[in-house]
């Protein structure tokens, strides 16, 4: 009975809209992000071994498991939820368990406006880069919405457009009908049969592309995006971590060179600047909400035997204007004026005017 009990509690909190996230530390500890708290619940499992016989069911169920060889890993359900496990010895009190809901109330690019995220303004500037097909990046620390924004910016893609999408862990919901999902597999028991992002990616770039969507760059995988960008295949979009558009180009240069690929920091260096357009950074505000607080254009490479990134802020969030009771409103807002390299790429094609980058 405690076992029901635990689980359709689980699933009640699943349910609620305002629960973002789930945290299992143990099996008397289950605690819910809620309207950007957490709180401790009243959930209890009857023990460890219960808490893992109900989420390996739900790894076996899409041929993933969690045990002594794999101590951790992730696992993506159908409504979007993604859980992540794991377990002792490297998780040092026990079996931990975080679920990661996907937004329900986020169904469509308008969303992220009505939820906040940005403004019509800046929605708009996003939505005529990806129509543009220039490269992207998205990129914020844990849990601030980047896979959200991301799958409502594919709805810009054009509905005859090929998609790829590239995941360690298949979270993505595309509306493309021409639309092919890939994920990571680990090796098995043997360690064999091992499938990387890095082997994805290469492999996509035979499937007649028009576009990859990458759910998560962090690794030597970094090199292979940057060579499909740099070959024509435009219109790229990955997440990587960071906390600022410098800091995220930084750690590329940084995977890159790891990668074991043989380019100076220089030449990497190039790479990125010749290669990536647009950063859109997100962060988590103190009250909980998810906003995008920069967007970033990369301009290109400044100096040969030096070469440094030039970044150019197009928008950034900051004080807009006092509302009817006198309090002050921050939102995203446009460098006054401060137009890319490719504003009359966007120009030409009709999808951005002089006013989306004049301060109101």
């Amino acid at each position: 009975m405690e076992k029901e009990n635990s689980q359709a509690m689980l699933q009640k909190l699943l349910n609620d809209p305002a629960v973002s996230e789930i945290m299992i530390n143990g099996p008397h500890k289950v605690f819910a992000e809620k309207n950007g708290q957490k709180i401790l619940t009243g959930i209890s499992f009857a023990s460890e071994e219960d808490v893992l016989r109900w989420v390996r069911g739900i790894y076996a169920a899409r041929s993933k498991r969690v045990d002594g060889e794999n101590p951790y890993a992730d696992v993506c359900m159908e409504d979007g939820t993604r859980i992540n496990t794991i377990i002792q010895p490297i998780s040092r009190f026990g079996v931990s368990v975080t679920l990661r809901k996907f937004s329900r109330e986020i169904q469509t690019a308008d969303d992220l406006i009505r939820v906040g995220t940005l403004n019509r303004k800046g929605l708009d500037f996003l939505g005529a880069c990806v129509k543009a097909k220039l490269n992207m990046i998205i990129s914020g620390g844990t849990g601030v919405g980047k896979t959200t924004a991301l799958q409502m910016l594919a709805h810009y893609f054009a509905p005859d457009e090929r998609v790829i999408t590239i995941e360690d862990s298949a979270e993505l919901k595309l509306h493309q009908a021409n639309w092919v999902s890939l994920e990571t597999k680990s090796a098995d028991r043997d360690g064999r049969g091992e499938v990387s992002l890095r082997d994805l990616i290469r492999n996509a770039l035979r499937m007649a592309p028009d576009r990859l969507v990458l759910g998560e760059v962090r690794g030597s995988e970094s090199i292979d995006m940057m060579q499909a960008m740099s070959i024509g295949l435009s219109g790229t979009i990955g997440i990587v971590h960071g906390n600022s558009p410098r800091e995220v180009v930084s750690r590329m240069e940084t995977m890159i060179l790891m990668s074991g690929i043989n380019l100076s920091p220089q030449e990497v260096r190039k790479i990125i600047g010749l290669t990536l357009q647009v950063i859109v950074q997100m962060q988590r505000m103190p009250d909980g909400s998810r906003k995008v607080v920069c967007i970033t254009e990369i301009r290109g490479i400044d100096g040969e035997d030096h070469p440094q990134i030039v970044f150019n802020d197009l928008f950034v969030h900051g004080f807009i204007k006092k509302d009817g009771e006198g309090k002050d409103v921050f939102g995203l807002k446009p460098v006054f004026k401060k137009y890319p390299l490719f504003h009359d790429r966007l120009r030409k094609m009709n999808l951005v005017t002089d006013k989306m980058f004049q301060d109101e």
